[in-house]
């Protein structure tokens, strides 16, 4: 039995969840998402709590229980409370800054870097080098920062690069060069 799948999800006042079919919408201050779930699983709703429950023992319907509940947990959080996601820039002349919809990056390249945004994500750019990104939506905030982050990894022998507030980079050691 899954020990993930089986803990009820309990509902925070504010939060209002409507299932349709398979469809489930969660709405609360910070927004309204909404996931279809498998079929292979029930959701209901009794006594302010959410159940997913698997109407058979199947190996799909086992798998599956546990990950919708996740999924589902993520968006009750999320419309509550939001989700944060914060990263560092390091380098000389690495910085940011916030163009609308669109982060202007220089990262070191003969070009700035545009990168937009998606409705759902808000940014706020602390000190050129210090993004914070805010969302509901789990899920798309770590695509967005895993993007990010892909402009211009961290790398191992200085450590220029944009990382996680806190992800720790394993540094190298360089040529030795002529003594």
């Amino acid at each position: 039995m899954s020990r993930v799948g089986k803990r009820p999800i309990e509902i925070p006042d504010g939060v209002d969840i409507k299932i349709d079919g398979q469809t489930v919408t969660a709405k609360g201050p910070n927004g309204e998402l909404s996931r279809d779930v498998s079929d292979v699983v029930s959701i209901e709703i009794t006594d302010g709590e959410l159940i997913v429950s698997r109407p058979g023992e199947s190996r799909q319907a086992r798998s599956h229980q546990g990950l919708v509940r996740s999924l589902l947990a993520n968006m009750v959080d999320g419309v509550s409370k939001g989700f944060t996601r914060e990263l560092e820039i390091h380098g000389v002349g690495y910085r940011a800054e916030q163009h609308g919809q669109y982060i202007r990056f220089d990262l070191g390249f003969s070009h700035p870097v545009l990168f937009e945004l998606p409705e759902q994500i808000e940014v706020a750019i602390e000190r050129q080098t210090q993004l914070k990104l805010t969302s509901p939506d789990k899920e798309l905030l770590g695509q967005v920062a895993a993007k990010i982050r892909g402009l211009r990894p961290p790398e191992p022998y200085k450590g220029k690069g944009i990382r996680y507030k806190d992800e720790r980079i394993i540094r190298k050691v360089g040529k030795a060069g002529a003594a």
